[in-house]
């Protein structure tokens, strides 16, 4: 029997041996079935309690006017995190132009491996100056940089506490650490407090709060919270991305705003809002706390570094705060103006005096109903609701740019009251 004849003889048996039989088949077609059963299930009730979040599509570059697929005109955009407007800002866009050109489109690598250009640490070294610490470290985002700073800087023997209503990113990344998780009342400082004093054994204590709420736009108490970390011997960490470019004198955040920048110990913010807005995040922080995390958070060393026209852009969006605070300075007559309009229409504002203007409505259906009808009047808004807010909490999110006109602002109130107005949310 020649060889052929001998492989083919073998080849037919392994054949039907790997062949699937029919009740395997039925069993997994079976399994999917049921899954999409309890899927669409799942789909139908997040319809039916009017907190389905439908995705609008933008035809044009992020701006204060973009153009929305289904429009005929340009819509005024009251709801990206593009704080300065630099998401569309001609130097910005063309160091991107120039990155992509001199540096190519990606690395195809992590940081480690041969992922590291001198425009990443360019950035990095940028952005320690621009906070005023000794080292940062890039993320492909700033919930990466989230997940990837407690389980490396918490062991068992550590004790992190919380706000609880920190960002999910935060709350994500306690998850993964093995220290104890204490959880105080938002910004109860009497709360923090109590649980300071519950965990005195702990060897390294961390305390862990938003500077900015996103969802509020409250201001975290920093300088309490640094007097009772120093009074227990604690650690200050802020997550700063909605903050970082804007709030304080100079644009550098929560902490400078508060005079409390030599006092907060590590920061983590975004290149995803106010610097730029593409992509990206980082840690700033001790030199040792960011060289270890070079070594061992998993974020880090197992995502490919971020694209070189991401890191251009973000570099000269830092190089122009770091050259003038004019365009941060310009937030608070803008923010101001609409706060106190709409407050003076009759709308609930949370927070203050802060670009996120949360206009409080409760109803989450009556927060989208009231966004789909903003749209038709020229004005995009996104109603927020639960899982993203408590329930009973739902609101339209507005946020002011720098990019933002006198006329504009005044416009989006208008609609706001034709629509409150509509909806029997204002008289």
């Amino acid at each position: 029997m020649s060889l052929a004849k001998v492989a083919r003889s073998f080849a037919k048996p392994v054949r039907v041996a790997l062949r699937p039989s029919a009740s395997a088949v039925n069993r997994s077609y079976s399994a999917v079935t049921e899954a999409r059963v309890v899927l669409q299930g799942e789909l139908d009730g997040i319809r039916s309690a009017g907190t389905w979040k439908a995705e609008r599509i933008i035809t044009s570059k992020q701006g204060p006017q973009i153009n929305v697929d289904g429009s005929r005109s340009s819509i005024l955009n009251f709801c990206a995190n593009n704080y300065l407007g630099l998401s569309s800002h001609p130097e910005v866009v063309q160091a991107g132009i120039d990155a992509l050109k001199t540096h190519g489109a990606g690395l195809s690598s992590v940081r480690f491996i041969c992922g590291t250009q001198d425009l990443h640490k360019d950035l990095e070294q940028k952005l320690a100056e621009f906070h005023e610490r000794e080292d940062c470290i890039l993320y492909a985002s700033c919930f990466d940089a989230n997940a990837g700073l407690f389980e490396v800087l918490l062991g068992p023997d550590d004790a992190v506490l919380s706000d609880e209503l920190n960002h999910a990113s935060i709350i994500d990344g306690i998850r993964l650490c093995r220290a104890k998780r204490l959880r105080y009342k938002h910004m109860d400082l009497g709360d923090l407090e109590k649980r300071l004093k519950e965990s005195q054994s702990s060897r390294m204590r961390l305390v862990v709060t938003d500077g900015v709420f996103s969802m509020d736009g409250d201001v975290a108490p920093l300088s309490e919270i640094c007097d009772l970390a120093e009074q227990y011997g604690a650690m200050v960490f802020i997550d700063e991305c909605h903050a970082t470019g804007f709030l304080g004198p100079r644009g550098r955040g929560t902490d400078e705003l508060l005079g409390v920048m030599d006092r907060v110990d590590i920061v983590n913010s975004t290149l995803g809002k106010a610097l730029g807005g593409a992509a990206g995040g980082y840690t700033v922080g001790p030199k040792p706390l960011i060289d270890l995390l070079r070594q061992r958070s998993r974020p880090y060393l197992f995502s490919n570094s971020l694209p070189p026209p991401v890191v251009g852009c973000a570099i000269r969006a830092v190089e122009l705060l770091l050259a003038s605070s004019e365009i941060s300075q310009s937030m608070t007559a803008k923010t101001m103006r609409f706060r106190n309009k709409m407050t003076k229409a009759g709308f609930t504002i949370s927070g203050s005096a802060h670009p996120i203007c949360p206009v409080m409505l409760g109803d989450a259906r009556l927060a989208s109903m009231m966004a789909d009808d903003m749209l038709k009047l020229g004005v995009y808004v996104i109603g927020f609701s639960f899982p993203v807010v408590p329930k009973g909490k739902a609101r339209i999110r507005v946020q002011i740019s720098a990019a933002h006109t006198d006329e504009d602002i005044d416009h989006c109130v208008e609609a706001f009251i034709q629509t409150g107005r509509k909806h029997g949310v204002v008289s």
